[in-house]
């Protein structure tokens, strides 16, 4: 049977993710983009309510769930892939950067238990490496920028680009994070939007810009080169670097930007328990001196 793309999608308000649920209708095998894991930043709960929605159509459909697929390291929500490969023993995946990450984060947080290789991971994609969702082909791109490690999947006509584009009247990723670079974010746009026009974009996120009232997350090469409000056709890669770098510095840290970053480099895992059975995120603490700016005490853990 020919292979035929099908493409559902999750959106979970509170952080503003599009996880996909994409299949190959003749074989029946699937694979989960960005799954979340629910957190309540303020109780220190989790659960599971956002992959079991997800999880309760594959059941419904036939689905087999072989791959759980990271674009990348989320700084906005954590992982549900564990949960994900738990369930349906689905293989998790990543580009093979995050090791790059791993190795900016390991030191901030102090994270002794990670490995840097990448080995929390079950399988670390390069750039254009091909890979199969049943009878799908997939073509794995490295669209570096936002962070070191981010990839978009292209499935025929189809490419999940994670959070390096959103909507039109949105514009682009932030860049400010360790290792984020606007001159690379610019050449990966590019690199996807040479594309043809009909192909069809999917994001991560949405944001609803201001003067659109719903949420939306899909569109086409063809639309974001002629309306994307940060990088439409004509815009210079200096300029789009200037206008990204000033844009980065007005914008406040994402809310679940700690616990979200020391989760998702281990692939979902929690940092390890301590003497008393009980897992902590760690939050680096820098003290400034109000009047001049300067750090006033060294780092302080909390």
């Amino acid at each position: 049977m020919t292979p035929e793309l099908q493409i559902r999608p999750f959106f979970d308000e509170a952080t503003k993710t599009v996880t996909y649920l994409v299949w190959d209708a003749a074989t029946r095998d699937a694979a989960i983009i960005d799954p979340v894991l629910d957190y309540d930043h303020a109780s220190g709960e989790v659960d599971t309510r956002s992959v079991e929605q997800v999880l309760a159509v594959t059941k419904e459909l036939g689905l087999k769930v072989v791959w759980a697929l990271e674009t990348h390291a989320h700084a906005d929500h954590l992982s549900g892939a564990p949960y994900v490969k738990a369930k349906t023993g689905a293989k998790v995946g990543i580009g093979e950067h995050i090791r790059d990450v791993q190795k900016i984060f390991r030191p901030i947080f102090n994270a002794t238990d990670l490995k840097v290789d990448g080995s929390d991971f079950d399988h670390l994609f390069s750039d254009c490496e091909p890979f199969c969702i049943g009878g799908l082909e997939v073509e794995v791109l490295h669209t570096p920028g936002h962070t070191p490690a981010d990839i978009s999947y292209r499935i025929g006509d189809a490419v999940f680009v994670g959070d390096t584009l959103f909507m039109p009247d949105y514009g682009t990723a932030r860049t400010d994070f360790p290792g984020g670079d606007a001159r690379q974010l610019y050449r990966s746009i590019r690199r996807l939007l040479g594309l043809p026009p009909e192909t069809r974009l999917f994001m991560c996120h949405d944001y609803k810009a201001p003067g659109r009232d719903a949420y939306a997350w899909e569109t086409t090469v063809g639309e974001q080169r002629e309306k994307n409000v940060h990088i439409h056709d004509g815009v210079s890669e200096d300029d789009y670097v200037a206008m990204r770098q000033t844009r980065d510095a007005t914008l406040s840290a994402p809310a679940l930007l700690m616990p979200s970053i020391q989760v998702n480099i281990r692939a979902g895992r929690f940092p390890p328990a301590e003497a008393n059975g009980v897992r902590y995120m760690m939050v680096p603490v820098k003290l400034k001196d109000a009047t001049t700016g300067t750090e006033a005490l060294g780092p302080v853990a909390r």
